[in-house]
């Protein structure tokens, strides 16, 4: 496996988000707009991705 990482960046705010979103959210380590993270490429993390994939950009 070539890619071991996912870089994601929040680009929506969280305002009407539920609180496991938020939850989520939190999880994956963003804070604010804009914010990014590069994470590792594990079943965990992308299921939480895929909770919020709405309010996020995958790179």
């Amino acid at each position: 496996m070539a890619n071991k990482t996912i870089t994601v960046r929040l680009k929506k705010g969280l305002i009407g988000a539920t609180e496991l979103q938020k939850a989520n959210v939190a999880g994956l380590g963003l804070r604010r707009i804009g914010s990014e993270r590069t994470l590792e490429n594990t079943p965990a993390v992308r299921g939480m991705i895929k909770k919020v994939m709405h309010l996020l950009e995958i790179k």
